[in-house]
């Protein structure tokens, strides 16, 4: 089977594939991509050919977020599969160090070193602590599941209420600023779609917990910029950790740059692993070959 290999690691993907599918015929070249009925790509650059009228049998995204295939005036035409499965575990790494920094006041202790302070205040062990989770889908639950041992207080926020394993509750996104009001942490992991846009604003902001933690891991879409601000500016939030912005790379004049008690951690919070996205890859393309339903199967009227 032929299969259009499009990735900025291709080099990685074409050793990986070769070594469990010697059979398969990886082909690199866009003009190519007619005569392939399955695509292997990340989604910025599936975009021009699918922009000129090309379009896969089955296209299987190397990204969690398919954003850019989902532009007006893209075909629709054809299924569709994003990355899943494989970003829970280095998810969950990233909140646990910066909430393991916000807890231990790991930013206020290197500023006291600084000026020769002893600084001996007890921190609040993560046991007890109150972490909201608004985006209980995949990633989300395999995040819960990788911080229950240590005693964390677990509560979601889904597409609608129901019961998942570790979370102590899962509501609906209806319930997401009194949830936010209960929360130590306030983790973001929504997609980008119509109905998650600008969710986190000043109303909500002023709803949450004056000593709370706001992490967005998801889209920079979901939170309005200058409320966000406003908040940190106010004292009325203890800190940020933001991963995602509206435009990325962040320019040099944004004002997120100089925000007080706020990190930027450059779209680095879950990247995706060649290994485990090769092995996802093989497993789809085996669903495919048998005509089941595909792991991360993309319903292009929900967006995700």
């Amino acid at each position: 089977m032929r299969v259009l290999l499009l990735e900025r690691e291709q080099a990685r993907y074409a050793e990986l594939l070769r070594s469990a599918e010697p059979d398969l015929e990886l082909l690199h070249d866009p003009a190519q991509a007619a005569s392939c009925p399955v695509w292997l790509v990340q989604p910025d650059l599936a975009v021009p050919l699918l922009r000129q009228g090309l379009r896969p049998a089955w296209l299987q995204s190397t990204w969690a977020g398919i954003t850019p295939l989902l532009a007006s005036g893209l075909p629709r035409d054809y299924r569709l599969s994003r990355a899943v499965g494989i970003f829970g575990q280095p998810m969950a790494e990233y909140l646990l160090t910066y909430l393991l920094a916000h807890r231990r006041r790991l930013l206020a202790r290197l500023a006291s070193q600084v000026e020769r302070r002893w600084d001996d205040r007890a921190p609040p062990s993560l046991r007890g602590c109150k972490l909201l989770i608004v985006g209980a889908g995949d990633i989300g639950t395999q995040v819960a599941r990788l911080l229950a041992p240590f005693g964390v207080e677990l509560r979601g926020i889904a597409a609608r209420p129901r019961v998942i394993a570790p979370f102590a509750e899962v509501h609906g996104l209806d319930a997401l600023a009194e949830q936010a009001a209960w929360a130590d942490c306030v983790l973001n992991l929504l997609p980008d779609t119509p109905a998650t846009r600008d969710l986190y604003d000043a109303a909500l902001f002023a709803g949450m917990r004056a000593d709370a933690l706001f992490v967005n891991a998801g889209r920079g879409s979901a939170m309005v910029e200058a409320d966000l601000l406003a908040a940190l500016r106010g004292g009325r939030l203890a800190g940020a950790v933001i991963d995602v912005c509206r435009e990325e790379p962040l320019p040099p004049g944004h004002p997120f740059w100089e925000a007080p008690n706020l990190l930027l951690s450059g779209h680095s919070a879950a990247p995706t692993d060649p290994a485990a996205m090769a092995e996802l890859f093989l497993d789809n393309l085996r669903r495919y070959r048998s005509g089941q339903s595909l792991r991360g199967e993309v319903d292009f009227v929900r967006g995700y």
